[in-house]
């Protein structure tokens, strides 16, 4: 099993990593903003998956593979900048897959597989994951104890807190766009959405 000392430190220093505005977040309240929490959930899944993929990456030494062959990380953050980059134009546009318009407040042609694709793909190419897992999370797993008992809890409790965070910034990018909805707005909240989801992209791309 693991300390409950060392969990006393690990939970509210990954709570704090977590809140922290990142790509992920961002993209949460985006997709808050643009289809609503209920269906923002599906990214949140893809983007939990990536998570524990990079956490257990770490663990295993797998991250010494993308630095060795960083070409690999490099068309992924690329490739995934480049699709984010696409989403906020369309949404700048009104005419995008995920675009608000006045009549379908509930766009449902955004599918859960590119919902879940989205928020997987940002999760395993954001530097800010990959530094957190290869500098914090190896150093609270105990080498004299079994391992697959401590990466359990530990991923459990970052998946917990994450979802928990995902959770509160879809929510707050709900209530911004009920309160534009109700104002009528509604261009207004898809260029927001559209810059943020650019935002993203860029942010992506470039670090």
């Amino acid at each position: 099993m693991i300390h409950l000392s060392l969990l006393t430190i690990f939970i509210p220093t990954f709570f704090f990593v977590s809140l922290t505005p990142g790509m992920c977040m961002t993209l949460s309240l985006t997709m808050g903003m643009s289809i609503g929490l209920r269906r923002t959930f599906w990214m949140m899944w893809g983007e939990l998956a990536g998570v524990a993929v990079v956490s257990v990456a770490a663990v295993a030494g797998v991250a010494t593979v993308m630095i060795t062959y960083p070409s690999l990380f490099l068309i992924l953050k690329y490739g995934g900048g480049a699709y984010l980059f696409y989403l906020g134009v369309r949404l700048w546009q009104s005419d995008g897959r995920m675009a608000i318009n006045r009549s379908c407040f509930s766009d449902t042609r955004f599918s859960r597989k590119e919902l879940i694709s989205q928020g997987f793909i940002t999760a395993i190419a954001n530097p800010k994951g990959w530094a957190f897992m290869i500098s914090l999370f190896p150093p609270f797993i105990d080498n004299s104890r079994p391992i697959l008992p401590q990466v359990t809890i530990l991923l459990a409790v970052i998946l917990i807190i994450e979802f928990g965070c995902l959770i509160l910034y879809a929510s707050g990018g709900k209530r911004l766009r009920t309160t534009l909805q109700k104002k009528g707005n509604v261009d207004l909240l898809n260029k927001i959405a559209g810059t943020l989801m650019i935002g993203v992209g860029i942010w992506l791309a470039v670090s």
